[in-house]
């Protein structure tokens, strides 16, 4: 779809791996579930802007937030590229394979139904 190759166009353009760090994801972490065996997580700057909010002043990211993760096979060879993004309220799962191939994009169960035990489906790192 147009839409994801746009969504893996952009965060290029953005230079997600010059993006900070989420939090307790300063390096490579292992990571259970669907997304391979380590990960790296990137925020852009209107999530770091949030997590300076005062501890339990929000109850949702605002709108524009962006979750980037590289995810790693036990080889540490590049599998998956997830982006969450927060757009009108909502947030819009986008997947792609190493080569940028998107595999899905939207709101899929399969996305919705792990993340919704996390902080405003954030599963990484918490609200402040």
């Amino acid at each position: 779809p147009a839409a994801a190759a746009a969504t893996w166009e952009r965060i290029f353009q953005l230079g997600y791996h010059s993006f900070p760090r989420a939090p307790g994801h300063e390096d490579r972490t292992g990571a259970e579930g669907p997304h391979g065996s380590s990960v790296d997580i990137f925020i852009n700057d209107t999530v770091d802007l949030a997590l300076d909010a005062e501890e339990g002043s929000l109850s949702a990211w605002p709108d524009g937030s962006m979750v980037v993760k590289d995810a790693f096979d036990a080889a540490n060879e590049l599998v998956l590229v997830a982006v969450m993004e927060k757009t009108a309220g909502a947030w819009v799962w986008t997947e792609f394979d190493a080569a940028g191939e998107p595999l899905f994009q939207g709101a899929p169960r399969l996305c919705t139904g792990c993340h919704a035990s996390g902080s405003d489906f954030v599963r990484s790192f918490d609200l402040p």
